[in-house]
């Protein structure tokens, strides 16, 4: 290669000028260049494209409303809003009104509309509401936008509150002879398409990169056990791990095997209060960044066991202060919430400073068809002794939620039942001590 760049170098000096006369010879190389310059008018402009893609983002919500007889003679324009849920990067509420909401029609049809509730202006989308055929045979009653040619394009809401729905949207004598009722329950579904512009430019190269791999190639050094320095003692079985991994996931191992407080013996520590599978989990998190199957874990294929080992693991997660699993453990927690586990996890949402959690718990048990069954279990026994004034704070919430929710006389008796019986009283407010059958 050396030889060629200097055989070409070498070239570059061998060429004979035609002219011995520098200034003749600039001169006839610019007259030679200039005669082969096109003219202004022969250059084609440049052009470019882009292009607005317009398309929808999509979600749906389904809201049941149960004791539906109790609902009736709210008053006409009263409503019974649903929980709010997210599409396209807005909150939407679904507003049912069991007497209407037009005065002009004495409460003789049910209004139902779908409500912008978070800030925005201008929000275009496509909006479905359906009343559920619940005898099986998918004779919803529908009005929708989607699937259809719209004369004027998808409906705007100016603002927050603004809504999309109709005063008469059922007949209230049809619908309490239909299949759209059965057992006194409704079942409501709304489905919107928020609409969304992208421009896109001209595309451009570009070269797929695969996604990170680091909780890969860390699980793998955890399972191959080489280079640990460090073993730990739990429940009888002893884990082997690496200093410099864990104390750069957790603070706490930091302090525990390099803090000036360090533990004087770090060849192997032994971890009182805790399960060899916690442990086992909680490591696995370390070093994969990831849930382990908890279900493996303990070796059980139930729903309560992995419920189980979420609970132990979210405790596990706060004491070594690694705030991702814990956030991980609320979700999995919340997604499993039941009768029988819901007041344990309670507890441990309030001593772990689970505010998330701990609201969704509460809102749980509030529920007139879970309130009775929850307080009959241990876990409710075991709530009422370790976390006390949590009981103040669900009394609230079962008042709320009789509030919003009921306003027959029959119903909000059976909520003071319920909040009496919590407070240790019976139904006519003499004290008792509360037992668990």
């Amino acid at each position: 290669m050396v030889q060629v760049v200097r055989r070409l170098s070498a070239g570059i000096g061998s060429v004979p000028l035609r002219n011995s006369n520098p200034e003749r010879e600039l001169r006839r190389r610019h007259s030679s260049t200039s005669s082969h310059q096109p003219s202004p008018a022969s250059i084609e402009p440049a052009t470019t494209s882009s292009t607005c893609l317009n398309e929808t983002i999509d979600g749906s919500h389904q809201f049941k409303i149960m004791g539906y007889s109790l609902a009736k003679g709210m008053g006409v324009g009263k409503y019974l809003a649903s929980d709010t849920f997210s599409v396209g990067g807005y909150d939407w509420a679904i507003y049912f009104y069991p007497d209407g909401k037009s005065s002009e029609d004495n409460a003789a049809y049910i209004s139902l509309f779908i409500a912008l509730a978070s800030d925005g202006t201008d929000v275009r989308a496509l909006f479905e509401l359906s009343m559920l055929d619940q005898s099986g045979k998918d004779r919803h009653k529908i009005h929708t936008h989607f699937g259809r040619a719209l004369e004027s394009g998808p409906y705007t809401l100016k603002y927050r509150g603004s809504m999309w729905g109709y005063k008469r949207f059922y007949k209230r004598t049809t619908l309490e002879s239909s299949d759209y009722l059965k057992d006194d329950c409704l079942s409501i579904r709304c489905s919107v398409g928020v609409v969304k512009s992208q421009t896109e430019g001209p595309s451009s190269y570009a070269i797929p990169v695969p996604p990170s791999n680091i909780g890969n190639n860390f699980g793998k050094l955890l399972e191959s056990g080489k280079g640990t320095d460090v073993s730990f003692e739990v429940g009888g079985e002893v884990f082997a791990a690496h200093k410099l991994v864990l104390a750069a996931r957790s603070p706490v191992f930091k302090a525990q095997l390099f803090g000036p407080l360090k533990d004087h013996n770090t060849h192997c520590i032994k971890v009182e209060d805790m399960e060899a599978p916690v442990f086992k989990a909680l490591l696995h998190y370390i070093y994969w960044d990831e849930l382990p199957n908890l279900q493996e874990l303990v070796g059980l294929n139930t729903s309560w066991a992995s419920t189980l080992m979420a609970q132990h693991l979210l405790a596990a997660s706060d004491r070594y202060a690694l705030e991702r699993l814990r956030l991980l453990c609320e979700s999995k927690l919340c997604e499993g919430v039941a009768i029988n586990t819901v007041a344990i996890t309670l507890v441990l949402a309030e001593q772990h400073r689970c505010s998330q959690l701990k609201a969704v718990c509460l809102k749980f048990i509030a529920l007139p068809e879970n309130l009775k069954a929850v307080m009959q279990t241990d876990g409710f026994e075991h709530l009422q002794e370790s976390c006390p004034s949590v009981l103040t704070e669900l009394l609230q919430h079962v008042a709320k939620f009789g509030e919003h929710c009921a306003t027959a006389r029959g119903k909000r008796g059976a909520y003071r039942e319920d909040a009496l019986l919590l407070d240790g009283s019976d139904v006519n407010g003499r004290r008792v001590k509360q037992r668990m059958r």
